[in-house]
């Protein structure tokens, strides 16, 4: 059973689109390298980086880094199961133009123009390298990003969010417990399933927003909520009624509350809404003294959205290289709709994370 159970989890989590939907060129006068892509024409050419990072793993992955001038944080996003850089091009583009962030997305290995096969330790070495590259390129901070994790983008994001205690924030969008609880209403994990995210989400020490659909038939609701009331630190979730597994981008209700909580972390001194697991218990008491909060913490007013921490548990955390001993494991509301109304076509259009059509391959195995 295990053979073959951790075989149909890996049909779930990745179906790369073949043909892949773009090419990567690059201009001769330049050396700059574009996404070649008709919707290319609907941002200016400055405002796009597309790079190749090479992984620990030897594959060498394709991302692109949207920028915005107004924009405080970053966000790092690993996208759903059945899309590529082409299929998020223009996502990506009105994300980071409602909401006044940098945006990098970027292709698993063995997605779109990205080399190698996809695979679980594979999806975690492609958003590693992701996030080195912001760091050693644009010298962003942990502090200034915010990971965003959909679908099967959830186990990346996640993984990485538990070993990095100062990232800013985490963003899981149609989530799941693990690969196999996906198909079987298990109780404990097993060793040969994949993305356990069940088992990460606790040592999460940043604030997590949940966006999940009331009818999603793929994921139910009931991973995403399961996660959100395991999070250490629970922002208000988005739990959008008649929501399925592909869609949530196109309900109203989607981009006011990103919105909501983006400004919610930028407005926040990033000391005051976790205790970091490198200060001591003296230290702490001392900081929140200083600060006059209580060990509650909480994100915006009464009238925003809050982010309620429960009991810290103190961690160790390497001194060394950050990977090395790592695990292998705001606009009116009636703009907000109309300018989704627009991406809700996008979405519409390009099907972003289709994974239904895994029932069929998982009935074959």
């Amino acid at each position: 059973m295990g053979t073959a159970t951790s075989t149909m989890a890996a049909k779930l989590a990745f179906f790369p689109p073949s043909p892949p939907s773009y090419t990567v060129v690059t201009e001769e006068s330049t050396g700059k390298m574009r996404i070649s892509t008709e919707m290319m024409r609907h941002r200016r050419d400055e405002e796009i980086e597309v790079v190749k990072i090479k992984t620990r793993r030897g594959n060498e992955i394709v991302a692109m880094y949207v920028k915005n001038p107004l924009a405080k944080l970053t966000v790092l996003y690993s996208h759903g199961n059945a899309a590529d850089l082409g299929h998020m091009f223009l996502i990506y583009n009105e994300l980071s133009h409602h909401l006044n962030i940098n945006l990098m997305g970027y292709d698993y290995s063995g997605y779109g123009q990205s080399s190698g096969k996809p695979s679980e330790q594979e999806t975690y070495a492609d958003i590693e390298a992701v996030y080195d590259w912001l760091r050693e390129t644009y010298g962003t901070k942990d502090e200034r990003i915010i990971l965003y994790g959909q679908s099967v983008g959830s186990g990346p994001s996640l993984e990485l969010a538990s070993r990095l205690p100062r990232v800013r924030a985490l963003v899981l969008h149609s989530p799941f417990l693990s690969g196999l609880r996906v198909m079987y209403a298990v109780k404990h994990s097993f060793w040969f399933d994949i993305f356990k995210n069940i088992d990460k989400i606790q040592l999460v020490e940043c604030p997590v927003l949940v966006i999940h659909g009331t009818d999603d038939k793929v994921v139910d609701i009931s991973h995403g909520k399961q996660l959100w009331e395991l999070c250490k630190e629970k922002y208000e979730p988005l739990w959008l009624k008649g929501g399925s597994h592909c869609n949530l981008e196109m309900f109203p209700e989607y981009l006011p509350h990103l919105r909501k909580f983006i400004s919610a972390i930028e407005k926040l001194p990033v000391p005051t809404f976790r205790r970091h697991s490198s200060v001591t218990e003296n230290d702490h008491k001392k900081q929140m003294d200083s600060t006059k909060t209580s060990t509650s913490s909480r994100i915006g007013s009464r009238h925003s959205t809050e982010c309620v921490s429960s009991r810290d548990k103190s961690r160790k955390i390497s001194t060394g290289r950050r990977f090395e001993k790592a695990r292998n494991s705001t606009d009116s509301f009636d703009r907000a709709r109309n300018s989704f109304d627009r991406l809700g076509e996008m979405v519409r259009s390009v099907r972003l994370c289709n994974i239904d059509c895994v029932k069929s391959s998982v009935t074959e195995v």
